[in-house]
């Protein structure tokens, strides 16, 4: 078994309650166990400004899905919530899950980036990636605790869950 890490994020029709039905298909997901997840957090959006805050979190699992198997089943949570997929980059959502983590795996194809492309400079992953597994190595070998000290804050705040 692989231990997987996955980011969580929604904005849209009641994102707190978005996020806690996505934990729990992620808890039901084949060939994996549950983990746990980290406090939830909201956050600024990324790209444009005028839509809703998010709520982030992020989940642990270990699972013995290859990353495909996992990203499908991953979409699968997405669709089920409502997510649809727009050519607007950074829009709002009712349920985004990115892989950020696949054991120590590099993996780059045209279907999957892991580690995730973008998570160094994300508070709203760091944070609370680094609340779960506060040792974890990168597979660059960044450490998460010198990430989340250099990382921006100032736009996150931890919802009391």
């Amino acid at each position: 078994m692989i231990d997987a890490y996955i980011a969580l994020g929604a904005n849209l029709e009641n994102p707190y309650q978005q996020l806690l039905q996505a934990i729990e298909h992620l808890k039901q997901l084949p060939l994996s166990e549950w983990g746990c997840v980290s406090p939830l957090y909201s956050s600024s959006p990324m790209g444009p400004q005028d839509q809703p805050d998010y709520v982030n979190g992020v989940a642990y699992i270990r699972t013995s899905l290859n990353p495909h198997q996992l990203l499908d089943e991953l979409q699968k949570i997405e669709l089920t919530q409502g997510r649809v997929r727009k050519s607007e980059r950074w829009g709002p959502r009712t349920l985004d899950l990115d892989l950020l983590l696949y054991g120590q795996q590099v993996i780059q194809d045209e279907r999957l980036i892991v580690p995730h492309y973008g998570m160094k400079e994300r508070a709203f992953v760091l944070v609370p990636l680094f609340d779960i597994a506060p040792a974890l190595v990168l597979p660059d070998g960044s450490a998460i605790k010198e990430l989340v000290r250099l990382c921006d804050q100032t736009q996150l705040f931890r919802i009391d869950n």
